[in-house]
């Protein structure tokens, strides 16, 4: 849930996001506030996650600490489990939370308006539903002084994360769905902690190397898995696919093979102390590094039949360590020399020139990904080991340009993964004491709110998928009813109107009324029959900037209804079917589906 921050006499926003060593944009974005930025005595400021741990200095007490970090002495109490009589000693580490993880309604305010201020949002849209089931209210009537948790939302997005975690029992390969925050787990003990997962360029197919250091390739559609190779060590193994979709590239014995996964013939390039082999864009060429004669860790390109081999780095130092090329094959970054000290640097391959990342404060700066664009890249740099290790999230030009820190976790390092828009990064935080990430984190580098999408389960690795469309989903496209959307795809045509499966459904139709969407919305929620139950809550939302309404039946609806809700819109502009005009669209689904459904909802006008 979200942190609240009541803000006091003198405060600023500089001031309170210097307190949690917070980018002050990022608490700006928390509660989508505009120029010129004003805030007020009493006000209550979402405030993402920061460093909320100091080191007790002489002189210290909990009254103190309370004054300067303008929260309650309770808060600092609860969030350290002190017992009575709340004596802290020199040298303590002691958690200052940013507030009160509840926000106190006040007059004027709506769910919807909530929702909207603190970004429960789902693609863009308020999320208001979302609030009411976390706070189990009957209604969306609210009252001054009423306390309410503030969720995080799913983001809406299109594609999937695939991650490594120990929620199933064993440490496995799950998929996030970004759309509606649902999980999937898609092996079933062949993961491993070190496990990494490797999409394909098509978001087909996810390599990895797991149990007993196997590699292993997952067909998603099908649901298949397969063997590959098998390496004497699997921490550390690179794997890229080619941009076909069809080979995969990994070094093993100073080899470098080249594997069809359709095909299963495997091609082998003898290189010595060669790692990190990926393909060029142009599928006939190869990046990797590799001992140069005098034993110095140099770049090479090298084409797919083994020839032309070419040194691109004239390297005197250290090893190049992490060396990942742009999606586009325009630049290469490493990281050197290792990893007490570990600096980013980019190569341009045209010119031959280097860039050194600025970096964060330690020196510690890890796992950086390019942006699927090759604008930007984001890694993690270890900072504030004074009060135990925390990571930036951060990002900056292939030059090293605009270097910026995000975000704030609360781990030593952190892998990171872009969005296919190269608009949103997701990485890792809330690590224990053996530094296991306990949180998955995302954030929109144009509103740098940073959103939770998964708590209270370890997780090791992430990667998001390359592409915008989730290979396990299905477009449904009504050219009469002229809307266009995503469902699960392994629903089944029941007519042209609606699918069916297991676990849900959808149904679309029109609706013609000179009324307004609040009582159109009104007459479909409460019909005669009661198909929504006897108390149903309508939320009003917006989808593609035209009013809309969500319809979410009572606890007493007809089982006979199987979970049905209901989303109403006001169509851009009126549609016609066999002569007759229609100006609202109707979609029924089962309840669990129906925001996600909704999330993609376009119209074909």
């Amino acid at each position: 849930m979200q942190t609240f921050y009541t803000v006091r006499s003198g405060d600023t926003l500089y001031q309170i996001s210097r307190r949690w060593n917070l980018p002050v944009e990022s608490l700006i974005a928390a509660n989508n506030m505009v120029p010129p930025y004003t805030i007020y005595v009493g006000q209550q400021l979402s405030v993402p996650p920061g460093v909320d741990v100091i080191r007790v200095r002489p002189g210290d007490t909990l009254f103190q600490i309370a004054q300067v970090f303008g929260v309650p002495q309770a808060t600092i109490i609860e969030a350290n489990q002190l017992q009575p009589p709340y004596i802290i000693q020199v040298g303590q580490l002691l958690r200052v939370p940013a507030g009160n993880p509840y926000y106190v309604v006040q007059p004027g305010d709506t769910l919807f308006q909530i929702a909207r201020r603190f970004n429960v949002v789902t693609a863009g849209h308020s999320n208001p539903e979302l609030i009411r089931q976390v706070n189990k209210l009957p209604s969306s009537d609210l009252f001054p002084g009423m306390i309410l948790l503030i969720p995080y939302a799913p983001v809406g997005d299109r594609g999937l994360i695939a991650y490594t975690s120990n929620r199933g029992g064993e440490y496995d390969i799950w998929l996030y769905n970004t759309s509606n925050g649902v999980n999937k787990q898609i092996t079933s003990g062949l993961g491993e902690s070190f496990s990494v997962p490797f999409w394909s360029r098509d978001s087909r197919r996810i390599a990895f190397v797991g149990k007993n250091n196997i590699l292993y390739v997952i067909q998603l559609a099908e649901g298949t898995i397969a063997r590959i190779d098998q390496f004497i060590e699997g921490l550390g193994i690179y794997v890229s696919w080619s941009p076909d979709s069809q080979k995969l590239a990994f070094t093993k014995q100073d080899e470098v093979i080249l594997y069809n996964v359709i095909t299963h013939q495997a091609q082998r390039i003898n290189q010595p102390g060669a790692t990190d082999v990926q393909w060029f864009p142009n599928g006939t060429e190869l990046l990797f590094q590799a001992p140069d004669a005098s034993g110095i860790s140099q770049l090479f390109r090298i084409r797919t039949d083994g020839t032309s081999k070419q040194q691109i780095t004239e390297n005197t130092g250290g090893a190049l360590n992490y060396v990942r090329l742009s999606p586009d094959g325009s630049y290469v970054l490493y990281t050197t020399p290792g990893v007490s000290i570990s600096i980013i640097y980019t190569l341009d391959l045209s010119t031959g020139n280097v860039f050194e990342v600025r970096g964060g404060p330690l020196a510690k700066n890890y796992f950086p990904a390019w942006s699927p664009n090759s604008s930007a890249i984001a890694y993690s740099a270890t900072a504030f080991e004074e009060v135990g290790y925390f990571s930036l999230i951060r990002t900056t030009g292939r030059k090293g340009e605009d270097d910026r820190t995000r975000a704030i976790a609360s781990c030593f390092a952190t892998p990171v993964t872009w969005s296919p828009d190269s608009r949103k990064i997701a990485y890792l935080s809330g690590c224990v004491n053996d530094g296991t990430a306990s949180e998955m984190w995302v954030i929109d580098v144009l509103h740098p709110v940073p959103v939770r999408l998964i708590e209270g389960v370890f997780i090791t690795s992430l990667q998001w998928s390359p592409m915008p469309i989730s290979p396990l989903k299905k477009t449904y496209t009504n050219n009469i009813y002229k809307v266009q959307f995503l469902f699960p795809s392994h629903w089944q045509k029941v007519t042209d109107e609606r699918y069916e499966g297991p676990d849900g459904f959808f149904q679309i139709s029109a609706i013609f009324s000179d009324e307004s969407i609040d009582m159109v919305c009104h007459n479909e929620a409460f019909q005669q029959l009661l198909p929504y139950g006897s108390r149903p809550s309508i939320m009003q939302t917006q989808i593609q900037s035209q009013q809309a309404c969500l319809i979410f039946p009572s606890e007493d609806q007809p089982p006979e209804m199987k979970d049905q809700a209901a989303l109403i819109v006001r169509y851009p502009k009126p549609i016609q079917i066999a002569g007759t005009t229609y100006n609202y669209f109707i979609l029924w689904a089962d309840q669990e589906h129906i925001n996600e459904i909704s999330t993609t909802l376009a119209f074909l006008l």
